[in-house]
């Protein structure tokens, strides 16, 4: 049956991380009219900022982009630690009145969506009901409930196994031998936070990965904060970093072998003799996989002062003193930290559907990154893997709120990117990435296109030009009203304390 009553909201977001943060900003500034609240999974607002506690946990993308377009980054440094991008969260959610609207302890189970009414149901877990005519999912990219299992065998090891999204806050290294499993992001980040206590950290990698050392204050933009105001200052640095961005992304695809000779030219320059080609040659080009940040070359220090090393092979087995590789080597370890990879996740894990019919978003087109082919009234946000997550964030926040305005002005209740049966679309790889995480989840992806509208880009510049300035009303995002109005107030759901 379908519910006449008001929705308690005309939006509802899913997530208080970057993502929900940024649109709940976005609503306060571009649609005032418009109620909106705001669903926490978990206790606090900071989404992956609050969640993940290992030690130096840090931005992988400068501040100036990763920061929001609408709030200055002003800290000295733009590679920035976790404390300091919460401290920037919690300061914007309580300067732009957000927090007021933030529901905490609210994980989402179900969405269903009554066309007639134009309506969300939303169920949470432990039955509470939320009702909404816009869903926005801020929900993040990855399972916060488990993360990726490698199928490691580690009941024969005698030490602690730790896996960085679950760390133990009571850890005690000092003095310890550890072995950090992985060359991504994250061990890249832990193995040179550790290494100032523990007795010596190995990174222990099956595939090498390219690294790109810079530093973690960025000098220009500093001094521009000296001599202009904060919002011109952070605009210009803004600009600078995503044009770098996109200058070194495209010169990596078109000329690979320059790029290899120049990043590792830099690191035989901080290593010396240090420097092991095989640990440091991968078997793909640059870009292939997102390039490993090293700010202030943290990581090569402590290997030049023999406080860290890197060791290359496959694992044979967990035995009581460490970890025994193929070529017969014994890594010997107290702690091993198994940093392999995050589990990627749709739509947050939520059963979305439409009047009871499961929503498989594998078998729907992106549309314009934002949206999805013959979904009314929802959008979410996949980040980029060239860039900072936040300039897709932004972007799809801003083109929201330009659909809710134009459903405004038009009276219309919903807002449908209508992709017909016969579209004969030719189907582009949504993610031209190696990394294992992307291709273990491409069977849970959207689909995408060779050509906008139906794709998730990764082209910023590109992507900004058009979710910014060009037409809402492009002949296929289609405008409706609901066939039930509503007729009374129902009981809104107040935000937690």
């Amino acid at each position: 049956m379908t519910d006449t009553t008001v929705p308690d909201f005309d939006v509802l977001i899913v997530g208080a991380g970057i993502s929900g943060i940024g649109m709940a900003a976005h609503l306060e500034m571009m649609c005032p009219d418009r109620t909106y609240g705001l669903l926490e999974r978990r206790e606090k607002l900071g989404g992956t900022w609050d969640l993940f506690r290992y030690p130096g946990i840090r931005s992988d993308s400068d501040m100036h982009t990763l920061g929001f377009a609408f709030e200055p980054w002003t800290h000295e440094k733009s590679i920035a630690d976790g404390p300091a991008i919460l401290e920037y969260l919690h300061r914007i959610a309580d300067e732009r009145g957000i927090r007021d609207h933030i529901r905490f302890n609210s994980k989402v189970v179900s969405a269903d969506f009554d066309v007639d009414s134009a309506r969300w149901t939303v169920t949470l877990e432990g039955g509470d009901i939320v009702t909404a005519n816009w869903l926005y999912l801020g929900s993040g990219y990855y399972d916060y409930d488990e993360p990726h299992d490698a199928g490691f065998d580690t009941s024969g090891f005698g030490g602690q196994v730790i896996h960085p999204q679950f760390w133990p806050e009571d850890l005690d290294y000092a003095g310890k031998k550890v072995v950090v499993i992985g060359s991504g992001a994250t061990a890249v980040t832990i193995v040179p936070s550790m290494a100032d206590k523990a007795a010596h950290v190995t990174m222990l990698q099956r595939t090498p990965t390219y690294y790109f050392s810079r530093p973690a204050k960025d000098g220009l933009a500093n001094w521009l904060r000296k001599v202009l105001p904060a919002e011109t200052a952070y605009k210009i640095t803004r600009w600078k970093n995503v044009t770098m961005q996109d200058i070194g992304f495209k010169r990596a695809r078109s000329k690979p072998e320059k790029v290899k000779d120049f990043l590792f030219k830099k690191i035989r320059a901080e290593l010396g003799d240090k420097f092991d080609e095989q640990a440091f040659t991968p078997p793909y080009d640059p870009w292939d996989q997102r390039l490993c940040l090293v700010p202030d070359a943290d990581l090569f220090r402590a290997m030049r002062e023999g406080r860290a090393s890197i060791a290359t092979g496959h694992i044979e087995k967990f035995e009581e003193r460490g970890i025994r590789l193929k070529s017969g080597e014994l890594v010997e370890a107290d702690i091993i930290i198994t940093a392999t990879g995050l589990k990627l996740a749709m739509a947050g894990k939520i059963d979305v559907s439409i009047e009871g019919e499961p929503v498989k978003f594998e078998e729907r087109f992106y549309y314009k990154g934002a949206m999805f082919s013959n979904l009314p009234n929802l959008s979410a946000v996949f980040g980029y893997l060239n860039a900072s997550w936040t300039l897709r964030a932004d972007l799809v926040s801003e083109y929201t709120c330009r659909v809710l305005n134009r459903m405004a002005e038009k009276s219309a209740d919903l807002a449908t990117p209508v992709l017909p049966d016969d579209h004969g679309l030719e189907e582009d790889d949504i993610f031209d990435f190696s990394s294992g995480y992307i291709q273990r989840s491409k069977h849970i992806m959207p689909k995408n296109a060779t050509a906008m509208p139906w794709r998730l880009n990764q082209e910023y510049v590109r992507d900004r030009k058009d979710m910014k300035t060009g037409a809402v009303e492009d002949g296929i995002l289609a405008f409706g009203k609901a066939k039930v109005a509503p007729d009374a107030k129902s009981e809104t759901l107040e935000p937690a304390e």
